[in-house]
């Protein structure tokens, strides 16, 4: 059946943002089983996030039953849909087969209601029917594959494509490859095909192969039989270290400082590079010292320890470098100048060895030094690293992809190499099908993938907490000047076995129930697999933020030649695609130029291609770069195309991405990308005036700012940009908007347009506090906390009809002729839950800041909050106007750039519901003995 009339969906109206951006905020820190730790690639979308957007773009708002319901049932019935939301956006339980049962019948539900049907009830019925009826998802930018594997997971047919060879195999490793195999045993000698244990003692017990848990199985023993295979072969360059007391240790790290002769002729030794010779810093710290041997005219390095003196500075800086012998400083033109002519080399600062329950530093020793030499490659990429600046090893004339690693480290890449054919010889005499084989060949590539980051001259030793950090901590190639070389065959940290492990804990708690997922290699911006008007959903790149084509060379020059065979399309050209690569890369004539003009051409594509019925969700990465004016030109760029595609833009979402620290950057950082959700605009709408746009923003705005922030508790620092899209969504409804004379408002004209309505809604909202608040809100925009003529005070009081008196000693100090407010810091007598309620909205919302200071060891958070809101209420104050009030002082601040303000009460907004909750608790009554 065709769909029927457009319905509005949750994601138009409102999300549970602060829960949304809780759990995608904490997606960073999760490690074992995070899809992210499969492969490497850059600026992934967190899967909490994608989930959330993928649910709420397909419900039904309930404002759009066919049933009519009353505002109160539809705000609890969009209470109840956003709880959903809130359970389902957890890590842990993303793989909660009841709870995704649950959230598939919401989708079915809404995609029957379009239908003019029922929706099945039974769960394997409804995962039937969503793939039978409900549109599939599309991501034409899939990067890391979190979109497509939300939306698979969520019961839907998941669908993928990305110029990038790299991001296709990920996707496919995600969401293709893993579905045929569900619930089939190993095939290795070693499993038993009836199940695996679980459990330990009496509890153990054999439990059936489920989902994908039998091919993470076969992965790990593959892994380990190709770890064993090396280690016969080339063990011997990965020699054990002796100890003090003659028994040995394997292993965990060499560290290497590059080199460069001194330019100083009485001395020419050749001058180790390093920002540092600390190599630990935790309780015992550990440093590396340079010793020089006159004779031969070297140097050599002795690692001491916290009883032997403290560690000399660094040689490298910003710009420069020094000579720890005779201390001349060059400047680092020369550096690259040495190295670019082949004089720049290496030499082993210390080695890093696994003890008794803690890392051993010890003195480089001859033996080690000379086993790194013998190394013997025997296969290395011959490709060239292209031109970018990404890539800063190139101004160190590391111009090919081998010069980024040691012979050693080539050594172990190009063995593991030649065993993954081996291996592919091995699954197939064990009866493996050729799919399955290819299947397993390609995650135990994605190990040597693994390997290659871990263990490259771009990898490097944290001092802080003693472990090998991966080449890629950045969306760039970083010079290393003194690079840690890991050893695969270690038991600790970035050995063979780990990187196998980390890749079989992804796959086993892939989706256990989904339908297809099927992924493409196209380009976005004329791609041939959208043509039954899917829902797109997508984080398209952003201007020159990450160059992702020259990046994936890294990873592609080792992939390639081990995977070609099975994917021969995937990898035909020697390196990525770079052509018609849409970002704004040094490669291109005119860089910006080249973006936006191939992106319009995408969005265009997107429009064409995309369902009516549902809206296009679009993530948007960017930088805040504000005019004088408020507002963004990277917004402008970007909801500019999106009109010109022919969307209308209808909703705004800031979504925190990125792992937040510390409680001042929580509170008052803005969302480092913002979803945009756009729909089809109507091929018959018409121009618009700009009296009507501004109209339609008076008569609009208002409503939709109260349903932001009195029933989205939309947090302060987010209103700006979540009111863009109701915002845009008047502007967009117009195929233009024009002034009199016929010249258009232009977007950034628009956008001023928005934040003015935002403007004049906080002065409405002052008209609705009491009155005593009010005149302290207009003391402070006059005077903020300075003193003030009692005379001026007084003539203000008269307007608002307040008495002085009646406020000083609890928000203000009024004497010899003077007044000021009191400052958030002299509230620590008046904040005591001892004094009587507070009597005006300023006063609580002044006392309640006080308590949410987290630095105050006598504040006391939510439950002093509580208590103060519990006697305004039962006080007969008007409690929520303490809120508004809150969101007031904010704005006021934030236009101040005053952020250490700001922050306090928008801090007090976040947690406003928890406060509210916490009124509640009869443990908070006993809070009054706590002054």
């Amino acid at each position: 059946m065709p769909m029927n009339t457009y319905r509005e969906k949750l994601i138009e109206v409102d999300l549970p943002l602060d829960v949304i951006n809780r759990e995608a905020a904490r997606d960073a820190s999760i490690t074992h089983g995070h899809p992210s730790t499969l492969h490497r690639y850059w600026a992934r979308r967190p899967l909490a996030a994608c989930r959330a957007v993928i649910f709420a773009s397909l419900v039904d708002d309930p404002s759009s039953y066919d049933d009519e319901l009353t505002e109160a049932e539809i705000i609890t019935e969009r209470a109840r849909l956003h709880k959903l939301i809130e359970r389902l956006v957890v890590w842990k339980d993303c793989n909660n087969e009841k709870l995704l049962e649950e959230a598939r019948y919401e989708i079915a539900r809404s995609v029957a209601r379009s239908r003019g049907e029922t929706a099945p009830t039974d769960p394997e019925a409804v995962l039937r029917y969503l793939g039978e009826n409900a549109l599939p998802i599309y991501d034409p930018f899939c990067g890391g594959g979190s979109i497509p594997l939300e939306a698979q997971r969520l019961g839907l047919r998941a669908r993928g494509s990305d110029l990038n060879p790299l991001p296709v195999l990920i996707t496919k490793a995600l969401v293709e490859l893993p579905i045929p195999f569900h619930n089939q045993h190993p095939i290795n000698p070693e499993a038993d095909p009836l199940g695996t244990f679980i459990g330990k003692g009496k509890k153990q017990k054999r439990v059936p192969w489920r989902g994908a848990s039998g091919l993470a199985n076969d992965i790990r023993y593959y892994g380990a039989w190709m770890r064993k295979e090396a280690f016969k072969r080339i063990g011997n360059l990965y020699p054990k270290v002796k100890l003090t007391d003659n028994t040995e240790a394997t292993v965990i790290a060499w560290l290497w400082a590059h080199t460069v002769p001194c330019p100083n002729p009485a001395c020419g030794i050749h001058m180790p590079l390093t920002k540092t010779f600390q190599i630990s810093k935790k309780k015992r710290p550990y440093w590396a010292r340079p010793v020089v041997d006159k004779a031969s005219n070297t140097i050599s390095f002795v690692v001491q320890n916290h009883n032997e003196g403290v560690p000399e500075e660094g040689t490298v800086t910003q710009t420069s470098a020094s000579c720890v012998v005779c201390n001349d400083t060059v400047k680092l033109e020369y550096v690259r100048k040495q190295a670019k002519a082949g004089n720049m080399r290496e030499v082993m600062t210390a080695i890093v060895a696994e003890g008794n329950r803690q890392k051993l530093f010890i003195s480089p020793a001859n033996a080690q030094i000379q086993a790194a030499l013998a190394a013997k490659p025997k296969w290395q990429p011959t490709q060239e690293i292209t031109e970018n600046p990404k890539v800063s090893g190139l101004a160190y004339g590391m111009t090919h992809w081998h010069q980024l690693f040691t012979q050693r480290q080539l050594d172990v890449l190009s063995t593991f190499r030649d065993l993954l054919g081996e291996v592919r010889s091995l699954i197939r005499d064990a009866g493996a099908s050729d799919q399955y084989t290819d299947t397993l060949c390609t995650y135990l590539a994605f190990a040597i993938g693994r390997t290659a980051e871990s263990n490259s001259r771009a990898s490097w030793w944290n001092n802080t907490d003693t472990f090998v950090a991966p080449t890629f901590t950045r969306q760039a190639i970083q010079m290393t000047w003194v690079f840690a070389e890991s050893n695969p065959f270690s038991t600790s940290t970035q050995n063979w076995l780990s990187q196998v492990d980390w890749i079989a804990k992804v796959v086993e708690r892939l989706p256990a129930s989904a339908n297809e997922g099927k992924v493409y290699q196209a380009d976005a911006a004329s791609t041939a697999h959208a043509d039954d008007s899917p829902v797109i959903v997508t984080d398209p790149p952003y201007y020159n933020n990450i160059l992702y084509a020259d990046l994936s060379d890294f990873f592609y020059v080792w992939i390639r030649p081990l995977l070609r065979d099975i994917y021969p399309g995937l990898f035909a050209s020697i390196l990525t695609p770079k052509t018609d690569e849409i970002v704004a890369a040094p490669r291109f004539e005119n860089p910006n130029q080249h973006f936006e003009t191939v992106m319009g051409q995408t969005l265009k594509r997107i429009r064409e291609r995309c369902t009516d019925d549902f809206p296009t969700s679009i993530f948007y990465a960017y930088k805040q770069k504000n005019d004088k004016s408020g507002t963004s030109t990277g917004w402008e760029t970007m909801l500019g195309a999106l009109i010109s595609a022919g969307f209308q833009i209808v909703g705004t979402w800031p979504m925190r991405t990125e792992r937040v620290t510390g409680v001042k950057t929580k509170v008052n950082a803005l969302a480092s990308s913002v979803v945009l959700v756009c729909r089809p605009r109507p091929a018959d709408a018409g121009p618009g005036t700009r009296r009507q746009f501004l109209d339609g923003l008076a008569r609009e705005m208002p409503s939709v700012l109260d349903r932001l922030t009195r029933g989205g508790h939309i947090a302060p620092v987010d209103l700006a940009q979540a009111a863009i899209g109701p915002g845009m969504k008047i502007y967009s409804r117009y195929q233009r908007v024009e002034r009199i004379n016929g010249e258009p408002v232009t977007v950034h004209e628009a956008l001023a347009a928005i934040n003015k309505a935002i403007d004049d809604y906080d002065e409405q909202q002052e008209g609705d506090l009491d009155p005593q608040t009010r005149f302290c809100l207009r003391w402070l925009k006059q005077n903020e906390y300075r003193e003030g003529a009692y005379g001026d005070a007084d003539g203000l009081a008269r307007a608002q009809d307040v008495v002085i008196s009646s406020m000083n000693g609890r928000v203000l100090s009024a004497k010899k002729g003077s007044l000021r407010l009191f400052t958030l810091e002299e509230y620590s007598e008046t904040a005591s839950l001892r004094k009587r309620p507070a009597e005006t909205a300023w006063e609580g919302c002044f006392r309640m800041v006080w308590h949410m200071n987290p630095f105050r060891e006598d504040a006391l958070g939510v439950e002093g909050a509580a208590v103060i809101a519990r006697d305004m209420r039962d006080n007969g104050q008007d409690l929520e106007a303490v809120e508004r009030l809150a969101r007031i002082l904010y704005n006021h601040y934030d236009r101040k750039n005053d952020s250490e303000n700001a922050v306090r009460f928008n801090y007090l907004v976040t947690e406003w519901q928890n406060i509210k909750a916490e009124m509640a608790s009869d443990e908070q009554l006993t809070l009054h003995e706590r002054r």
